[in-house]
């Protein structure tokens, strides 16, 4: 049984940061791909960030050297650090896994694999 628990979202002022946490369990390909993706009520999906199994990421240009995806094998942990915040950052963010192949960070909103429940992120 997989569970993605994110953690870490609130609200803060523009230019600001946050740094989201999301504990994996259950997953059983060691080779994962991981990622952030976020939505607002009524509308689609967009892709944030992912990390492949050997560390290469991939980012939306929108948050491109402002957003930083990271994990730490060990703590079954994936990090997604926010900073510069903008108000059109505001969103719930889901933390995603899907399988090894194609990783980006168009893959992880695509529903194709597994995603958490989600936390807030609420920019002003």
């Amino acid at each position: 049984h997989v569970q993605l628990v994110e953690s870490g979202g609130g609200s803060v002022q523009a230019g600001g940061s946050l740094r989201l946490s999301c504990v994996a369990s259950g997953l059983t390909d060691a080779r994962s791909c991981m990622g952030w993706f976020r939505q607002a009520p009524g509308k689609e999906r967009e892709g944030v960030a992912a990390v492949d199994a050997d560390g290469n990421t991939s980012y939306a240009d929108s948050v491109k050297g402002r957003f930083t995806i990271s994990k730490d094998n060990a703590k079954n942990t994936l990090y997604l650090q926010m900073n510069s915040l903008k108000p059109e950052d505001t969103d719930m963010y889901y933390c995603a896994a899907h399988g090894p192949r194609d990783c980006n960070s168009g893959s992880v909103a695509r529903g194709l694999g597994y995603w958490g429940q989600g936390t807030q992120v609420t920019v002003s």
